[in-house]
């Protein structure tokens, strides 16, 4: 039995954390909770019990003697707390984007690169939501087929950017001006997540770019991004073409995702059956469809992938390293 902290627990994802510690019915001995100074002393539930919320300090942490402590409250609160956590034993597992490219930090999907938690300093890094799901089917490919270059589009929804993103929308939907997007994003399109660098790619598709090189361990991968804030609650999907190294088979390609462990293949276009947001959310599976040849160049294929953000792409992801780390005997 372990004792767990969450920081950020009265979040999207510090909520989804506690529903999913109690679906998989983690091994807990102590809970505690920590958020800011303003939620200090609110009660969430757990398993039937109350527990009282904790400000994040250094005096309500070292004498808690925390195992695992799962972290999403934003980059300065982790840039902050999570070297302390750590300096009192506890393994951080960190949601937001403050370490995934910090080269002492391990950064992880567990059925992609588990083997990396084995490198941690006290500290490993949750991808980013959008990443997450991709590297999945990828991780396939590149295994059996090599990759030359990915083009990621991605149309991600409304809860990928907070309970104001979430705001926006259902404000939006009754004529209220949005608060937290430059624009209305009900009815809308918005080609813009995160802030943009001078080069002229925002912060997230740089986010993907980069983390996909470090998790798939290839630096020399082609890869370009455009990442698109959509009108949808819940739930990110993802076009995604690939240049593979090697021909393929498209049936052995249906085969390889139907083995492969996270991935749900739902694709039958005679039944019109492919992954919506709909679908996905509230799963924890990756569901891929409209997987066909690109025929504009050799050995090139497209992906339809869809998973649920605040799941597979932060709770899920982190609670799964957790358990990793319990097999290997941290």
């Amino acid at each position: 039995m372990y004792n767990v902290a969450i920081v950020g627990a009265t979040g999207n994802v510090g909520r989804k954390f506690l529903e999913i510690l109690e679906e998989r019915n983690f091994p807990i001995k102590n809970l505690y909770l920590f958020a800011s100074k303003r939620s200090a002393g609110l009660e969430l539930s757990f398993k039937g019990n109350k527990y009282f919320v904790e400000e994040t300090s250094e005096e309500n942490i070292k004498n808690k003697k925390i195992d695992f402590a799962l972290f999403s409250a934003g980059g300065d609160v982790s840039l902050k707390f999570s070297p302390i956590f750590s300096s009192y034993g506890a393994v951080v597992i960190d949601n937001s984007s403050a370490f995934r490219m910090d080269k002492n930090v391990p950064l992880v999907v567990p059925e992609v690169n588990p083997e990396d938690i084995k490198l941690h300093n006290g500290i490993i890094a949750n991808p980013n939501c959008s990443t997450i799901q991709a590297m999945i089917p990828l991780k396939a490919l590149m295994d059996n087929y090599g990759i030359k270059r990915i083009v990621y589009s991605t149309y991600q929804a409304v809860s990928g950017a907070g309970v104001q993103g979430i705001s926006d929308l259902e404000d939006g939907l009754n004529g209220k001006p949005p608060k937290k997007f430059p624009y209305p994003i009900a009815g809308n399109c918005l080609p813009q997540i995160d802030v943009f660098l001078e080069n002229g790619y925002t912060k997230e598709e740089i986010k993907m770019i980069e983390e996909t090189k470090k998790i798939l361990h290839n630096n020399n991968l082609k890869i370009t991004a455009t990442t698109v804030r959509v009108p949808v609650l819940n739930s990110h999907s993802e076009s995604i073409n690939v240049e593979l190294e090697k021909p393929f088979e498209l049936s052995d390609i249906f085969d390889l995702f139907n083995n492969t462990n996270g991935i749900t293949l739902y694709d039958d276009i005679n039944n019109l059956k492919y992954p919506t947001p709909l679908m996905a959310s509230g799963k924890d599976g990756v569901f891929i469809g409209r997987v066909r040849r690109d025929f504009s160049i050799d050995n090139g294929l497209n992906l339809w992938v869809v998973a649920d953000n605040i799941r597979k792409g932060a709770a899920l992801n982190a609670v799964q390293i957790a358990e990793l780390l319990i097999g290997s005997d941290m």
